[in-house]
């Protein structure tokens, strides 16, 4: 089943509402103990732990979700449920992170958030949906259609001559035993190209982040390919790809290909990594850094 303009809003608009409602959930947590356990997923606690707070919160947004899975022929792929693999099959899935940055929320810091995303069988997304529970921000995009920020159409403001860039390193990054080396080789070509200033950020989830990079611009974000499991999952780019794209921003694979958000063997990324800059020239130094030092090993 082919979606048309109209479909989607109404999809996006059904998104809205199933992510606020699961971003009331999570603050209602807030300063309460949260029972927590470990499952079967990546290499690093980020993508390891679950709380009882992801699985109410999942729970809310797939029953919110239910008619249109039957209306609209919908697969669904959501991060603590087994995947089914419809989504190979159906035309379109949804695809949702019910708590997205678990370990902010756990330590009590900003950077957690709702994530739901329509994504299409070729693996491109059609709608995206974050919602902040902290700072009670909406961001939603629909393909075609635009982006917005609590409703509002979202307008970038410009930051040509900025020499200062925003880059938001996830935990992973930071844990990484050459992380040193990235982020000087990185620093360095950035102030061969007039970004005199690196402004880091590191304590929110992959889709915080993301947001936070277009809400700091220049900015860029990035997930870096490896060999073994993780490098986040198809639910941690799926809704801010949207976003960027709709912003006319270049959200791609590490190797400057467009992202497939439906991969057929795995839900995770870590064979193509991630980049989300507010430039092309973002994209090219930050690639050009990271060759330079897999050159040099």
């Amino acid at each position: 089943m082919k979606l048309n303009n109209k479909d989607l809003t109404k999809l996006s608009l059904l998104a809205e509402k199933a992510a606020r409602k699961a971003g009331i959930v999570i603050q209602s947590y807030i300063n309460k103990t949260v029972k927590s356990s470990y499952k079967e997923a990546g290499n690093s606690n980020a993508s390891q732990i679950v709380t009882e707070v992801d699985q109410h919160c999942e729970a809310i947004i797939i029953k919110a979700l239910s008619n249109s899975l039957v209306e609209y022929d919908l697969a669904l792929l959501s991060e603590e449920q087994e995947d089914d693999r419809l989504r190979l099959k159906k035309d379109y899935f949804w695809c949702i992170d019910p708590l997205d940055g678990t370990l902010a929320f756990i330590e009590s810091k900003e950077g957690y958030a709702v994530s739901i995303a329509l994504v299409s069988r070729s693996g491109e997304s059609y709608i995206g949906v974050v919602y902040d529970p902290v700072n009670e921000v909406l961001y939603s995009a629909i393909k075609g259609l635009g982006a917005y920020r609590n409703g509002e159409p979202w307008i970038l403001p410009k930051h040509d001559s900025s020499t200062t860039i925003s880059i938001p390193f996830d935990r992973s990054l930071i844990a990484r035993n050459d992380f040193k080396t990235i982020e000087n080789q990185l620093s360095s070509a950035l102030k061969e190209h007039g970004y005199n200033t690196i402004l880091p950020f590191h304590h929110g989830g992959a889709v915080m982040n993301a947001c936070w990079a277009l809400e700091q611009m220049p900015s860029c974000y990035f997930k870096l390919p490896k060999t073994e499991q993780g490098g986040g999952s198809l639910w941690d780019f799926a809704a801010t790809s949207c976003l960027y794209q709709a912003l006319n921003l270049p959200a791609l694979d590490f190797f400057g290909q467009a992202l497939d958000l439906n991969k057929h063997s795995t839900t995770f990324m870590n064979e193509s990594g991630v980049i989300f800059a507010s430039s092309l020239e973002l994209v090219c130094l930050t690639q050009t850094a990271m060759q330079e030092i897999k050159n040099t090993k």
